[in-house]
């Protein structure tokens, strides 16, 4: 089993910075990929971050450029670094860790919000 805990979540402006982090416990060595996913007011979970982990990401259009994802094996931590944050950036965002035999866990959510 693996226990994931974001946090980091707060209001902040529009054009401003903001990093989550997800803390992994338990059978931490089994983790392969992690990944950060957000879920806007009405709409449908997305997946935007991944990162391996050897450290190499992926990002989706809509966050390419102005986020970025790190990971900290040592301290089984991901980061989601957010830059130039919109309005529509407003989310619940999620953390997800996948197993190398594809077992998925789930954090519980931060709640981030962009002000204009």
């Amino acid at each position: 089993q693996v226990q994931l805990v974001e946090s980091g979540g707060v209001l902040v402006q529009a054009g401003g910075s903001l990093r989550l982090s997800c803390a992994a416990s338990g059978a931490t060595f089994n983790i392969d990929t992690m990944g950060w996913n957000q879920q806007a007011p009405g709409k449908q979970r997305e997946l935007i971050a991944t990162i391996s982990r050897g450290g190499s990401t992926n990002y989706a259009g809509s966050v390419k450029g102005r986020f970025t994802s790190s990971r900290d094996n040592a301290k089984n931590t991901v980061y989601l670094q957010m830059d130039s944050l919109k309005p529509e950036d407003t989310a619940v965002y999620y953390c997800n860790a996948r197993t190398a035999n594809g077992r998925a866990y789930w954090g519980q959510g931060t709640q981030v919000t962009v002000s204009s």
